[in-house]
């Protein structure tokens, strides 16, 4: 590709709105262009790479014993709402109605519509296993559309879906993808951390996630530098603290004039944070929740969400907890009733803690539980924080940020059952067929890969999803000699079957010209000038290379072919 042909233009200067450095510096470079919020073109750049990915991911998913197909993005809403997930994707779900006014939605994934498909042509445990996956187009409303790429309103992604008549079967199945995820993350040159995950709305037993670590990253991953536990915030577990017990007394009655947070009660009563109980008010699918979790903890709303089966969860707004008749900021789950009431598995470690005595100004000292109140719910529903220790071991965890590039689950029968994929097994026994899913934001990755691999010049490509490999730089292209060079180096490297872009440009001054190769990141650059032509050579850096080199005009492709062999040994 000459530069002079191509429709996307370089930025000098950072656009206005970009959050991360992949949005910036896919905007400068011409990757891509923003059309909406959350919705973006793939300029040809962007789209060469992208396309690499996409080779990648077939390659490994076919190696894995993957079949692609292609479904559809729109799907009818009566689909949906058989499994009951209409409702669970809520406003994330873009939907209207077809001129025969038929409910319709854009797929945000594709469980329901591959279950049908694989209903219709499996029939029995000869049929099985299977790995079905697809490369399409999704679409999710997202109501904050963030960091170009990471998260979008509509998306390219790879999704995948293994049919199993066992469970022996489906860890097989769950393995080979989880490899397959691992060479193709290893290919795009991103070193991505698998931790353990939440399954959301999408539901499932085993779930973990592929992260790479970065701080702009919107995901927390939690992990143990001692025995390699890692797992997503939202599904960390940790050993806290204990609090040392002591015989129980009777609940007091203390005054607490202007007190309203948990630290400000701890030093009020010289206690420590531990030794309270904290209440905090949810509204779950429009009913309140009153939850109770030891002090120095915070609430997971993912295990919290999980632990109630609910759709939508969020904190309850003043309005609504005065309207349950609970006081903020004194609040206990003593003689609380008509409410939903979950508790932490905390408040089971300690005694004669600090709560709330349902009044203004007033809290109770010595409560404790079950002798002084009750809960509905009793369940893991902290957040796991660094400095806690490892669940496994004893450690102390750490925290990292991470951009999550892939998503395996296994999701048991549940589709299966509830649209009625079964097949029959050796002993003539009717079953459902037990199911795994498996996805990757192309997109995203192309984002992570270049949120991982750049520095204050632009992008550091890595060379299998790099648009082009090598970056030919003409200088002073008015000179014949210098074009005619150019041109047949351009030339050799195609026949060559090197990915080539050349910087034919005129008009453009050589700073220029090396700024926009910097910026744009590709693995090779090649420079011909009048200078290096003197001497029959051309000038030839690698993007990281702190110095540049020369090489004979005449072996130039070979050089080339070299540097790229031992980059991607």
């Amino acid at each position: 590709m000459r530069f002079s042909r191509m429709v996307s233009k370089t930025l000098r200067s950072d656009p206005p709105d970009a959050e991360t450095a992949s949005h910036r510096l896919m905007l400068r470079a011409g990757l891509i262009h923003q059309v909406a919020s959350g919705v973006y073109s793939y300029l040809p750049l962007g789209l060469r790479s992208l396309r690499k990915i996409e080779n990648i991911i077939r390659e490994e998913m076919d190696a894995a014993g993957g079949q692609e197909l292609r479904m559809p993005a729109l799907q009818p809403q009566e689909l949906w709402e058989q499994t009951g997930r209409r409702e669970a994707f809520g406003d994330n779900m873009f939907s209207f109605e077809d001129r025969r006014g038929r409910p319709m939605v854009l797929a945000p994934t594709h469980e329901e519509v591959v279950t049908n498909l694989v209903k219709a042509n499996v029939q029995s445990y000869r049929d099985l296993p299977l790995i079905l996956y697809q490369i399409q187009t999704k679409f999710r409303d997202e109501p904050r559309p963030r960091a170009g790429l990471v998260r979008v309103r509509e998306f390219d992604m790879k999704d995948a879906y293994s049919f199993n008549a066992d469970e022996a079967s489906l860890d097989e199945s769950y393995q080979a993808m989880a490899q397959a995820y691992r060479n193709i993350f290893r290919r795009c040159g991103l070193p991505v951390m698998m931790a353990e995950a939440d399954s959301g709305a999408i539901g499932g037993k085993d779930s973990h996630e592929f992260l790479l670590a970065t701080e702009t990253g919107e995901d927390t991953v939690i992990t143990c530098p001692s025995c390699s536990y890692t797992a997503n915030a939202e599904k960390a577990e940790s050993t806290y603290p204990e609090v040392p017990t002591e015989p129980d007394q009777s609940l007091e009655e203390v005054s607490t004039p202007g007190i309203k947070t948990i630290a400000g009660l701890a030093d009020f009563l010289g206690v420590p944070e531990s030794k309270t109980l904290k209440a905090v008010f949810y509204m779950s699918d429009g009913e309140p929740v009153f939850v109770t979790i030891r002090g120095d903890l915070d609430v997971n709303e993912v295990k919290l969400k999980n632990a109630l089966q609910s759709h939508d969860l969020r904190l309850a707004e003043d309005q609504e907890v005065k309207a349950a008749g609970l006081v903020a900021g004194s609040a206990s789950a003593i003689g609380i009733n008509g409410i939903k009431r979950v508790a932490d598995l905390s408040i089971t470690s300690g005694n004669n803690f600090v709560v709330g005595a349902n009044k203004p100004d007033t809290h109770f000292k010595y409560a404790n539980y079950p002798r002084d109140f009750d809960t509905d719910i009793l369940a893991d529903i902290a957040l796991a924080q660094p400095g806690q220790l490892c669940p496994r071991c004893g450690h102390a965890l750490e925290a990292t940020k991470g951009i999550e590039v892939g998503h395996i689950f296994k999701l048991g029968t549940f589709f299966s059952e509830t649209l009625g994929a079964m097949f029959l097994d050796s002993e003539g026994q009717q079953r459902p067929i037990i199911m795994g899913c498996y996805g990757i934001g192309v997109g995203r990755l192309l984002a992570a890969a270049v949120e991982k691999n750049n520095d204050e010049n632009g992008i550091v490509f890595p060379i299998p999803i790099a648009p082009y490999q090598v970056h030919v730089v003409g200088l002073n292209m008015s000179n014949e000699e210098v074009a005619s060079a150019a041109d047949r180096l351009y030339q050799e490297m195609q026949e060559a079957g090197i990915d080539v872009l050349y910087d034919d440009r005129e008009e453009a001054a050589a700073g220029v010209k090396f700024n926009d190769a910097d910026l744009l990141g590709l693995p090779v650059r090649l420079v011909v000038s009048p200078r290096n032509l003197k001497n029959a050579q051309v000038e030839v850096k690698g993007r990281t290379d702190s110095e540049a080199g020369s090489v004979s005009v005449d072996g130039v492709v070979e050089e080339v072919r070299r540097r790229l062999a031992e980059a991607t040994l």
